[in-house]
């Protein structure tokens, strides 16, 4: 997803897919570090052999966060990050999974001088072209500069 132009220049139905990102454990490990997230399902190969999955996941909130460093933001178009939606967390990614991110923008909100809230319908996807995380994001976008 790029966000690399003004509020105004945003249309509906646009579409962005992202470059990949391939999931490696050193990513769970050190996401399980700095969010205290050890939970065994992501950081124990024997207790994960024993889940429906059969072997470790990643977290779902590392994943999602891995989409949203994929997504081409720039200063000076980007005011702020201004919620998600529907968050769904639908099918795993395992460590060696290459996700990227599938957007659509859906709904343009103007908020006045700052600016105005662009939602995107987002789908991060594997490798596989299944989607493992859905959700609608929103960003507020500052509109042209009036000189």
């Amino acid at each position: 997803m790029n966000v690399d132009k003004y509020f105004e220049e945003f249309e509906i139905g646009e579409r962005y897919v992202s470059r990949g990102r391939t999931i490696t454990e050193t990513d769970l490990v050190n996401f399980s570090g700095l969010s205290g997230d050890w939970y065994p399902l992501h950081t124990d190969v024997e207790y994960a052999k024993q889940t429906p999955f059969k072997q470790r996941i990643a977290h779902g909130m590392l994943v999602l966060s891995i989409g949203t460093g994929l997504w081409n933001l720039q200063p000076g178009f980007v005011v702020a990050f201004y919620g998600m939606d529907r968050v769904r967390f639908v099918n795993p990614t395992i460590i060696g999974d290459t996700i990227h991110v599938e957007s659509e923008v859906i709904e343009k909100t103007d908020k006045g001088e700052k600016g105005g809230v662009v939602t995107f319908r987002q789908e991060i996807k594997k490798q596989t072209g299944e989607v493992v995380v859905s959700a609608l994001k929103k960003i507020l976008v500052a509109k042209k500069p009036v000189y």
